[in-house]
Order: C-alpha cells, then sequence, then structure tokens
C-alpha cells in the first residue's frame, strides 16, 4: 500500500522565488534517503515557482507538473496534509513566532510519519513496518508517549 511521507518546509513570512529554491535543496536532502525516490513534483502557477526551481528538480532527475488553473482536487493528498496540520495541531497553539512554528511543524511532522495511524496503510504510520503477528496486551504491557508537547498521545508495547 502507498502512503507517502511527509516532509515539511521551514516558515517563512515573505515567500519568494529564492527561498522555493532553498526549500527545493532541503526537499531533494531529505527524499535522498528515502527506498521510493520523489520521481514527479507537482506544482500551482504561482510566479515563486521559478526556472531555477525546476532546473535544480531537474538536476536531480525529478520531473515538473504545473498544475492547471483552479484545481485543487489534483494536488488532494497535499491539500489533505495541510488540513490534518492545521486541525491537529496548529489551531490548538498560540504560536509565538517562527521558531515556534518551525519547531510545532517538525514535531508534528516526525509524529505523522512515525506514529499516526494511516486507513490506507491498515492503520499503520508510513514508516512503520507491518509486524510479523498480532499479540493481545494488557495496560501493564503499555507505554503512554506524547508528542508535539503533549497534545497527542500515543499507546505502544513497553520493550521487553
Amino acid at each position: 500500500m502507498r502512503c507517502f511521507e511527509a516532509i515539511v518546509s521551514e516558515a517563512t513570512e515573505h515567500p519568494n522565488s529564492a527561498w522555493v529554491v532553498q526549500e527545493t535543496e532541503v526537499f531533494l536532502e531529505k527524499a535522498r534517503h528515502r527506498d521510493k525516490k520523489p520521481d514527479i513534483v507537482m506544482h500551482d502557477m504561482d510566479t515563486k515557482f521559478t526556472k531555477e526551481f525546476a532546473a535544480k528538480l531537474n538536476e536531480n532527475g525529478v520531473r515538473t507538473n504545473m498544475l492547471p488553473k483552479a484545481s485543487p482536487n489534483l494536488n488532494g493528498r497535499c491539500e489533505r496534509f495541510i488540513q490534518t496540520i492545521k486541525h491537529e495541531c496548529l489551531s490548538k497553539f498560540v504560536i509565538f513566532g517562527k521558531k515556534h512554528l518551525d519547531y510545532l511543524l517538525i514535531e508534528f511532522g516526525d509524529y505523522y510519519n512515525g506514529h499516526r495511524s494511516h486507513m490506507k496503510r491498515g492503520h499503520l504510520p508510513p514508516l512503520a513496518e507491518a509486524p510479523d503477528e498480532i499479540q493481545s496486551l494488557t495496560m501493564d504491557g503499555v507505554e503512554i508517549r506524547s508528542h508535539v508537547g503533549g497534545l497527542i498521545k500515543s499507546f505502544e508495547r513497553k520493550a521487553a
């Protein structure tokens, strides 16, 4: 089952084409360590997506695909992740600046990729492997972990 790993960019108040190229380099570095490397990046018609942006991706074997006007459904996975991070994380905090926002985004991205269940993967996170066998647990065998500053709690089997 295919499920994408979320890569979260650093926040900026005033995004411009130079910032997009810089974040493209960060994206490519993070994607370099994946088993399945991205082969296409879809983007809207924003003028921030310049020739330098496309060239940086093409140098690394990634094609670009500009979406037609007024077509948010064609980028549904990205739109859904943005909705998820807004509703499950950002709407629950009063954010005190860029450093705090970046911290929350990184923490939620780590939680989303490593702990949050996804129906498409049989309730496994994107980076988790399916267990060999399913075991019943008692409450004594369960450990509670906090994520995103205690906003989210997950339950895991205690190590033996």
